[in-house]
């Protein structure tokens, strides 16, 4: 079953639970999964799909430091309870040491030296690791590598 029927089928169940919080997080992943299809004409694989689920949790995070530093904690509990129902869609991610050695690999394989080959590493490593990890820890870890 592919990640996108696996989210379908969820709303489903949030339906029959009457369960209003999940069930509209889940629709609004849904929406975005579709407006995605409809934007490229194309359908979505379940890379595209943890790609768009990853964007929205960055939405969320930046929507609660927003919201707390507000003193909004109201919105900031909404936002997290939605961040919660998105994260469980993400496949497992890796640990810092993990992908400060694949990102090592990478550099390696790349024959990549100083900050100026950033953005050729990034490329290399946004492919082999979407989904897989988060690409903030993703990037110092590449910095890390290149100055070292």
């Amino acid at each position: 079953m592919s990640l996108k029927d696996q989210i379908t089928e969820d709303m489903k169940t949030a339906m029959r639970a009457k369960d209003s919080e999940r069930l509209g997080t889940i629709r609004l992943l849904l929406s975005a999964c579709k407006q995605k299809e409809v934007d490229e004409r194309i359908t979505l694989d379940d890379v595209a799909v943890v790609a768009i689920v990853d964007k929205l949790i960055k939405q969320r995070k930046d929507s609660i430091a927003a919201f707390t530093q507000a003193g909004r904690q109201d919105l900031a509990d909404k936002e997290a309870a939605e961040l919660t129902v998105l994260q469980a869609y993400l496949p497992a991610r890796l640990s810092a040491e993990e992908v400060a050695a694949e990102v090592k690999a990478i550099v390696a394989e790349l024959g990549a030296s100083g900050p100026g080959d950033m953005g050729k590493v990034m490329g290399a490593v946004k492919t082999r690791l979407a989904g897989k990890a988060d690409m903030g820890q993703v990037s110092a870890a590449v910095k890390a590598a290149l100055a070292g």
